[in-house]
This record gives structure tokens, sequence and C-alpha cells, in this order.
């Protein structure tokens, strides 16, 4: 008889040979700093001796290990229970829910919000559920927006990186097809704000000027924004662009230290999603706990002194790092420090890993060929002395392998 089952040992072969196959490292806490095992397959695992600080983490705000927010879970989990237990059209919509979804709205200025299970989630049924004619996607844009067009079977045009003169001209070529055939077709623009790797921004003004002369819908993804910019919102919040972006879409699994996605928008939008976002009528609802948690979060962004914390400390961290030669892109919070060759780069990160600093290398394929790099990302709890820290690990781990 054919073996039509599959052969996962030549795959992770593969994976082996190609220098891609990666493993689990848990540590013992979500914070600025840790405790980490290796890689232990299905063995326990047995955590490192040393403490390591954490610059690769995406608790932008440290929120993590914040009394105020870990309270909250706790009297949700105490009050409304540990799981919602059913999908939020059948038992599982509770208050803690209708909160988060109120502040969100106000955050984000609004109508109303949508909380979904994961940022994936959101992503994903949102897209698939308007399901657009044509889909004009920037070309760095996250797993889970392509992962969308290719449920809503939307045709997709990709846009060269943050460029707003290549999507004006894809506009107009699209517009142009067939003799201006194109009238009845619904189209979306679809991008990241903050993009995790290149740490870059996209330039939503023009962007959305180039959607009102199409008459295309814009949604932007706020995953690596929100909570960081005006009020505790993101990029569309710090631009004022709230009234030119119909669909804001973001996570409360990063700076808003817990699990979870959202989709902010009108009350029609917010209806539509609810009937028709498939990730969310059949998924049990966001947990209880994860809901308050991330409320809480924002509360502390928005009324805080995190966000000035964060800010200085990427502004020093970026400085340090320059001053030492390195590239450095992005101009956001995240930190790639470009260094081309994957092998010098792997290099480095296991140096700065040797003196106790968490940030691995990032390599192709997430990366393109040649633009193997370490993401470096501050969190507001780190204090100076853990920033002068990592700026000390790399230039020691950097002269050690010839790159400084």
């Amino acid at each position: 008889m054919a073996d039509r089952g599959f052969d996962l040992e030549d795959r992770l072969r593969t994976l082996e040979e190609n220098d891609l196959k990666r493993a689990l490292s848990p540590g013992d806490r979500v914070a600025e700093r840790g405790y980490f095992a290796e890689p232990s397959g299905a063995d326990l695992p047995v955590l490192d001796s040393a403490e390591a600080l954490v610059f690769a983490s995406n608790n932008y705000l440290g929120l993590t290990d914040d009394q105020r927010v870990q309270d909250a879970a706790r009297q949700a989990a105490a009050t409304v229970g540990t799981g919602a237990g059913a999908s939020r059209l059948v038992t599982g919509d509770t208050l803690v829910h209708q909160d988060l979804e109120r502040v969100l709205a106000e955050t984000k200025g609004t109508e109303r919000a949508l909380a979904f299970s994961s940022g994936y989630a959101a992503n994903v049924g949102t897209i698939a559920a308007l399901e657009p004619d044509v889909v004009f996607s920037d070309e760095l844009n996250h797993a889970s927006i392509i992962d969308g067009c290719r449920l809503a079977a939307s045709e997709t045009v990709v846009y060269d990186h943050c460029d707003a003169a290549s999507l004006r001209a894809a506009l107009e070529e699209r517009a142009d097809r067939a003799g201006g055939g194109t009238a009845d077709e619904s189209w979306l623009i679809v991008t990241d704000s903050v993009f995790s790797m290149d740490g870059t921004v996209a330039p939503l003004e023009d962007i959305c000027d180039a959607a009102e002369e199409f008459g295309a819908w814009v949604m932007v993804d706020e995953a690596h924004a929100t909570g960081l910019y005006a009020n505790g919102g993101g990029i569309v919040q710090a631009e004022g662009l709230e009234d030119r972006v119909q669909i804001q879409m973001g996570t409360l699994s990063k700076a808003l230290a817990s699990q979870g996605g959202y989709v902010a928008g009108s009350s029609e939008l917010i209806e539509c999603l609810l009937n028709d976002a498939r990730s969310f009528v059949f998924s049990t609802g966001l947990a209880p706990p994860a809901a308050a948690a991330a409320s809480e979060a924002l509360h502390v962004a928005r009324h805080g002194d995190v966000r000035e914390r964060l800010w200085e400390n990427v502004a020093h961290l970026r400085d340090g790092l320059e001053s030492m030669g390195l590239e450095v892109w992005g101009d956001s919070q995240i930190l790639p420090v470009v260094i081309g060759d994957r092998r010098d780069a792997m290099a480095l990160a296991e140096g700065i890993r040797e003196r106790d600093v968490v940030a691995p290398a990032i390599r192709p394929p997430t990366v393109p060929e040649g633009t193997s790099r370490i993401r470096v990302v501050p969190m507001a709890t780190h204090g100076q002395g853990d920033i002068v820290a990592c700026l000390e690990a790399f230039r020691a781990a950097g002269e050690e392998v010839g790159l400084l």
C-alpha cells in the first residue's frame, strides 16, 4: 500500500541544514529580566543560573509585571470566571468584555470596538468578513493580513513597502483597467502602522489621501503601536486620522500586556463583524481575566508615565548603538541592528546572550537575504543601568566576532 502520509523527518532535516530549525526556550517570567532554559524538546526545562536582561519582547511598557494589571486579572477571574465558556454570541459575553471595548473605542476615537481571541483572528476574520474584491497590501504586511486576503479570495495587489507613490500607481492602474470597468469593485488598502521587523512607520496620511482619491477604504493594523502614542492610541491617533481610517485593528498582547485582538470602527462595521467574522462567531470569547488586564493596562498607558519612559529608553539605546557605528533601522520603539550576513548576526546574538542579554538574530526567510539583524527592543521598565548593560554587551560581543 502506498504511504500517503508526511515525511516529517525530512522536513526537520531540511530545516537543520538551512539553519532554520527553531526550538522553545522557556523563561520563568515575562518582564524586563528573567531566567531562561536551554531548548529541551520534550524534557522538563532546567532554568539557567544567570538572570538575563530581555531586549526582545513586545511587552513594550513592561506591564505584564505591573501590580495593577495583575490585580485586575485576578479580580476578573474571581468575580467573572477564568474563561468565557462559550462564543460571546452564546453565553460568553460579559461586562468585562463590554468595558474593554468601551475604553478601546474611546481611545481609538471610534463609535465601537470588538475584542477577538487573538490579533491573528481579528485580521483574518475582518478581511474575510468584508470580502473585498481587491486588497492593496504593503509588501511587508503581517502574515495574518496575507492569510485574511487568501481566505477572502480577494485579488491582492502588493505595493512597495511604505511607498505611497507605489500604492497610488497601483490604484491608478486598477482604475484604468478595462476602460474604467472596475467601478463596482470594493477596494481595501491594508497596512501595518509600525512594522515589527523593520521598525518602520507607514505614511498613513499619504495613504489616506490616495484612498480618498480612488474611493477605497483603509484598514490599519496597529498591533505594534497601540498604547504607545497619543493618549494611549497608535499612529492613527498620533496623526489625527481617526475620521479617515475606516478600520483600526490592534492587539492586546503587546503593550497592553494581555492576550487577544480588537477591531475599532463604526457601529455598522462592528455589527457586521459580530455576525459575519467567523473567527469571532465560532471562537470562545476572550478570557475575562485577559480582557480585564488589557483594560487596566490601557488605563495605565493613557494616564501614567510609562510611555514617556519607553521613549526615553528608545532614544538612549538608539544613540548608543549608532555611536558604535552599527546600522540601526526604523522610526519606532523597534530598533533593528542590521548585520547583513546571517552567520554574523547569529554569532553576534550568541555573544550578546553569553553576556546575559537576550536579543535574538532575525534571519531569512523572516527577513530578506542579506539583511539579517538583531531586533532590539527596550521596555519602559528598563532602568538606565539596563540600557548601559545592553550597550556594553553589544560592544564586547561585536569586537569579539569582528563586527566592531
